[in-house]
């Protein structure tokens, strides 16, 4: 059973719809969905829908939220979300600050009071295509203790960078922690266990349980180092952006959290590679000499979004699938899943 990238985008539109979320918001966050589906980022692709649905009935994301600006002197700009779901409030802020760049040469744009994103490496598109160095850095639950610690402290702390180097540009996404939380998730619906190192469980032992992870603890990539990267990263989006730093964000997979609006913070960073001499050929030359050494770029197998077709089909897993029916039929959607 699959789906194909336009049918994934107009059921995921549907249904956000019918869950009360208006239509442009909804296209929005369906095809920031679909995207990272079919890049290949299950664990923020079609797997997270029916977390959304359910914390957008519960009142954890409210469906009607707006932007609101709450301080704008050109180059930068602090909004305030409201508490929505954040794929459309970071998308948002993406362009605004690609088109400040444009004018300052600099620019950051923050999101306070908003929820998960998904794949952050797709708020770096509209900085790429504009030729821009864009940083993009967002919170969530706490799940990673500090380095010697024992009790949750930050988020997995994701960060994703977009370089516009020719002929194909550099995306960096990732998590500071071990693995990405979306993966646990994933690992925890086929009933797989985790490889070693990944996790640890509530009372700190490792464990390859995904189940008892999701409510334990993820290890931070690179020992010490990784937890001070994390730090740098919530410094930046739950300190600079907030309100919540990660050890008050409600948890997604908590049914007990899901009336709870997250309050989680993003932080869009551009610069304009045309403002430094000659800055465009180094970053070209960086690019190939990781290529010509046998090395591979990150993001290098992405396709950027007006690459991809809309008959692309999507390796979708059949639980996800199976989920979605059931989320169409509570919802009253006429649903194109095979």
């Amino acid at each position: 059973m699959s789906l194909t990238l336009a049918e994934a985008r107009r059921l995921a539109t549907d249904l956000l719809t019918a869950a009360g979320m208006p239509l442009d918001t909804a296209k929005r966050t369906a095809w920031c969905v679909s995207v990272a589906e079919a890049w290949g980022v299950a664990s923020h692709g079609l797997l997270r829908l029916p977390y959304y649905l359910h914390r957008i009935q519960a009142g954890g994301y409210p469906p009607d939220a707006e932007l609101r600006t709450v301080t704008d002197t050109g180059p930068l700009v602090a909004l305030d979300g409201g508490g929505g779901l954040g794929h459309w409030q970071a998308w948002h802020a993406a362009e605004l600050a690609t088109g400040r760049c444009a004018r300052y040469g600099i620019a950051a744009v923050a999101v306070a009071d908003s929820g998960h994103c998904g794949a952050l490496g797709l708020y770096t598109v509209p900085g790429i295509e504009a030729g821009q160095i864009t940083l993009a850095f967002s919170n969530g639950p706490a799940v990673m203790p500090a380095w010697g610690g024992a009790r949750p402290l930050l988020s997995t702390s994701p960060l994703a960078a977009g370089i516009p180097t020719r002929p194909r540009p550099v995306i960096v996404d990732m998590a500071t922690s071990a693995v990405a939380r979306g993966k646990i998730a994933a690992h925890a619906r086929d009933g797989t266990p985790l490889p070693p190192g990944w996790a640890l469980d509530a009372d700190g032992r490792p464990t390859t349980d995904a189940r008892a992870a999701l409510h334990g603890l993820l290890a931070p990539l690179g020992g010490a180092k990784g937890f001070a990267l994390a730090l740098l990263v919530e410094a930046l989006a739950g300190g600079l952006a907030g309100p919540n730093l990660s050890a008050a964000v409600p948890d997604m997979f908590a049914d007990t959290d899901a009336g709870h609006p997250q309050r989680v913070g993003h932080l869009l960073i551009a610069i304009d590679v045309a403002r430094f001499e000659a800055a465009g050929d180094r970053l070209d030359r960086l690019a190939s000499s990781v290529e010509v050494g046998g090395g591979r770029l990150p993001g290098a197998r992405r396709r950027l979004p007006s690459e991809l077709h809309p008959d692309q089909p999507l390796d979708t897993a059949d639980s996800t699938l199976a989920e979605l029916r059931g989320w169409a039929d509570r919802l009253g959607v006429a649903r194109n899943v095979r």
